[in-house]
């Protein structure tokens, strides 16, 4: 059995990962997050209220705990949050990862940190590779990259995981993402706008948390990608959802990242080269629809 540790477990992928080790008799799973337990699942697992960045606070737990490894999925994610604060940004995305390396330097633990692709400029018309030069153009992709160059230039034993624009659904009514929100507003008869000219490989968050799992179990060490395998503009994805669903196409307007000033600070067009993730993860993604299906029967599991 190992014993791993799960921050920011009130989070969208947090609460996912918890889920997914708890019912697995392989882990003991710790969960810490700064609110109290959000996740209606509180079987199987410890949970424990940690306000990361109380450094004395973290000490003390850590302190009390010694683990096998640490996802670490907490995080300021939001552009805009990462521009309004930066010091918040660095505290969180930056200083936060060296302390956890510190500590599992010194524990011989394994730190599982999640990334972006916002590291990457989006210039490049082709998939990136994990071997590809990031130039981050954000406060938000700046810091993950920074944070990306600790683990590297540290002692710890890491799996960094970079991920691209995050979908699916868990229990908490109040967490969003591109398929719930367009969902959301096109059932209720909304119009929406989307942008046309931003290119991803969208990842299904229940992919995302098996990956964590997966460099758990093989022991992972070093960068992989890890994200859907089919590259689609934004707009292009909320036409599927909307045929999935058979809602209402003439609701969506297409918009340029320009027009609402998200094309400097949000890459153009970002994929990934899954060879590395497949090869030695055995990571292998859902498809785009396959996992709209899955989401639709999630859906009745959380009462939603």
């Amino acid at each position: 059995m190992k014993k791993v540790l799960v921050t920011g477990s009130n989070g969208f992928l947090g609460q996912k990962v918890v889920d997914l080790l708890a019912k697995n008799e392989l882990y003991d799973v710790i969960a810490i997050s700064k609110g109290p337990n959000r996740n209606p699942n509180q079987v199987d697992y410890a949970f424990f209220q940690v306000d990361l960045s109380d450094r004395t606070k973290l000490t003390d737990f850590l302190a009390a705990h010694t683990f096998d490894a640490i996802v670490h999925t907490a995080a300021v994610t939001s552009v805009e949050a990462c521009e309004a604060d930066k010091a918040a940004c660095q505290l969180l995305n930056i200083d936060l990862v060296e302390y956890l390396a510190y500590y599992c330097t010194a524990h011989q633990t394994q730190l599982i940190h999640l990334s972006t692709d916002f590291v990457f400029d989006g210039k490049k018309n082709a998939p990136y590779a994990e071997t590809d030069l990031p130039n981050p153009q954000s406060e938000y992709g700046k810091s993950k990259y920074a944070s990306e160059q600790v683990l590297v230039q540290s002692n710890c034993h890491y799996a960094i995981l970079r991920t691209i624009l995050v979908y699916g659904i868990n229990a908490d009514p109040n967490r969003s993402n591109l398929v719930l929100w367009a969902k959301s507003k096109l059932s209720k008869n909304e119009p929406i706008k989307v942008v046309n000219d931003q290119w991803r490989m969208p990842t299904f968050v229940d992919d995302l948390a098996y990956a964590c799992q997966l460099a758990i179990d093989r022991n992972a060490e070093g960068i992989f990608h890890i994200s859907g395998s089919e590259l689609m503009s934004i707009s292009e994805a909320v036409y599927k959802i909307a045929d999935y669903w058979k809602l209402d196409k003439g609701l969506i307007s297409e918009i340029s990242a320009a027009s609402i000033g998200q094309a400097e600070n949000r890459p153009r067009h970002t994929g990934f080269d899954l060879t590395k993730s497949k090869a030695e993860l055995g990571y292998v993604p859902t498809s785009f629809i396959d996992s709209l299906a899955i989401i639709d029967q999630q859906f009745k599991t959380f009462g939603r």
